[in-house]
């Protein structure tokens, strides 16, 4: 028998969940054959077959496990089972390309908007009960809120019912919950708030959408501008790259950018390395990267962890405003919010256009008003001229050297 144990996967991290089995107990399982699902406090992993044979399943669902634990023994002596020919010949199993065609494809998942595909991993709704309306059949807003409100229809046949359910905080929500709780008594936090007109960035993405999906395969959001703009305001406004170590201050000449997303355990940060040396057609192959990842749970802990600045995106939900709250040990948080045409005046003229709310939460502790106020400015300015994403700042400025 072969013990399977859990792994170390980082120096902070002594015990881990398991969520799940992908084996049933006396299956037959091939090496490096993913076997389950674990969860740390930080991510999900998965644990792998070290050798080919008989699994026996040790630990079970919902267990909380020391790092080196055994989850699973596998006897290798055991002799591999044969299968069923049409025939009626009984013969040896093996991995050919035929039983790989055999093999289930996964359900194709009918297209749903980027807003429509956040609500429907938020909420865990099965994208087949959705019926679409949007064109060439994709799933939009109102469909999935329309499958959401028929499910709560169903599920509250049973009016004035008090009965409750209760089930254990899983070590993802639990570190999440501690973090949130640290961040708020830990730092002395502020938000401040500006507003951007989206005109610009909208007028771009609508022209050349098609065009830069049909060179880089990939679609054109607005996550990539907002990197890119707080890079260039991070670099002018360093404190808000910066946080406090002990009695130290610690700048960082580099732009790792948190991206918050909303996966089906929790909310988690992967990180764009570098994000400052990166172009939009590498922050949006990143952003997607990381986000398919954190939905899938296949985030490695190095991917979700040292990060300089955060950027989270509420309204993809729908929220107008929020004072979202610190990644610690990071000292600032941006916070998107949604775009709502709304009548603004421009040279004594009332008008309508795109807006967005923008909150900056900060550790007031190293950075001051002036700072926060100048970096949300910065940042304004740059999606509001968005050519100044080329260089950082306006070039006639550049030319006056001002």
């Amino acid at each position: 028998m072969i013990d399977i144990k859990v792994p170390t996967i980082g120096e902070s991290i002594s015990e881990v969940s398991l969520t799940k089995w992908t084996k049933k107990d006396g299956d037959w399982v091939e090496r490096d054959e993913v076997i389950a699902e674990l969860e740390s406090e930080k991510a999900s992993f998965e644990v792998n077959a070290e050798k080919a044979g008989k699994l026996k399943i040790v630990a079970h669902e919902g267990d909380t496990l020391k790092i080196g634990a055994v989850v699973a023994q596998i006897d290798e002596t055991a002799q591999k089972p044969a299968i069923q020919t049409s025939s009626n010949t009984i013969v040896e199993k093996k991995e050919t390309n035929a039983d790989a065609v055999k093999t289930p494809e996964p359900a194709v998942v009918t297209k749903a908007t980027p807003v429509a595909n956040a609500v429907i991993h938020d909420k865990n709704i099965d994208p087949t009960t959705i019926t679409p309306t949007g064109f060439q059949g994709r799933i939009v807003k109102n469909d999935v809120l329309e499958a959401l409100n028929h499910t709560n229809k169903k599920t509250n046949q049973a009016l004035f019912s008090r009965a409750e359910k209760r089930e254990k905080m899983s070590n993802l929500r639990k570190t999440i919950s501690r973090r949130l709780v640290e961040a708020k008594n830990t730092t002395a936090m502020l938000t401040t708030f500006n507003e951007v007109d989206m005109s610009a960035i909208m007028e771009i993405r609508n022209k050349f959408k098609d065009k830069f999906k049909q060179t880089h395969q990939i679609n054109l959001g607005f996550m990539s501008f907002f990197t890119k703009a707080c890079t260039h305001a991070l670099q002018e406004w360093p404190a808000i790259n910066a946080y406090i170590d002990g009695e130290e201050i610690i700048q960082h000449n580099y732009c790792d950018i948190s991206i918050a997303v909303s996966a089906p355990k929790g909310l988690v940060v992967p990180v764009i390395r570098n994000a400052e040396s990166l172009s939009l057609v590498e922050i949006e192959q990143k952003v997607l990267e990381l986000a398919t990842k954190a939905r899938d749970n296949k985030l490695s802990m190095e991917e979700m962890t040292g990060g300089t600045f955060t950027i989270t995106n509420g309204g993809v939900f729908g929220s107008l405003m929020s004072t979202p709250i610190i990644n610690l040990p990071q000292s600032a948080i941006l916070g998107m919010h949604k775009i709502e045409e709304r009548p603004i005046a421009v040279n004594g003229q009332v008008v309508i256009k795109p807006m967005m709310y923008l909150a900056l939460s900060y550790d007031h502790r190293i950075i001051d008003g002036r700072e926060s106020v100048g970096f949300l400015v910065s940042v304004k300015e740059l999606l509001e001229n968005p050519a100044q994403l080329l260089f950082g700042k306006d070039a006639v400025k550049m030319l006056l050297e001002i």
